[in-house]
């Protein structure tokens, strides 16, 4: 059952994660938990090979959104209505893991979190955000 969850939203994933190197490797249908890996070339970097803040920030709400949708598979949509991103360390270029997670989730809104990692397994930055959850009309 996750290796089919896993191959859907592969399937179904925007272009920007197609771009940013992203995919899904792992999920957690229990507990709504999303794991992406990025390989992100220097078209996204400033200042040689330092990932722009925004793809950083794209990355990380994408994998936290991605969590509502392992979680239930009827969902259409999920938007994002607030976030809060913290950089701890420059997110290089070359590969990233990051890791989404529900917090709490009701009918209509999740608060969800997620944290990025270096290939040192270095946290580089992490997500706090609320989000709307859409289904589809009846």
């Amino acid at each position: 059952m996750k290796e089919k969850v896993i191959d859907f939203l592969n399937k179904r994933r925007p272009q920007f994660l197609t771009d940013l190197g992203g995919s899904i490797i792992d999920v957690d249908l229990e507990t709504g938990t999303c794991e992406m890996e990025f390989n992100v070339s220097e078209r996204y970097c400033h200042s040689i090979d330092i990932i722009q803040g925004g793809f950083v920030t794209a990355m990380l709400d994408a994998v936290s959104s991605h969590a509502v949708f392992v979680k239930k598979a009827e969902i259409r949509a999920v938007s994002t209505l607030e976030l809060k991103v913290s950089f701890y360390e420059p997110s290089r270029k070359g590969k990233l893991k990051a890791v989404g997670r529900i917090d709490k989730m009701g009918r209509s809104i999740a608060f969800l979190s997620g944290d990025l990692y270096n290939e040192a397994n270095q946290r580089t930055a992490s997500i706090v955000a609320t989000a709307k959850i859409s289904y589809p009309k009846s």
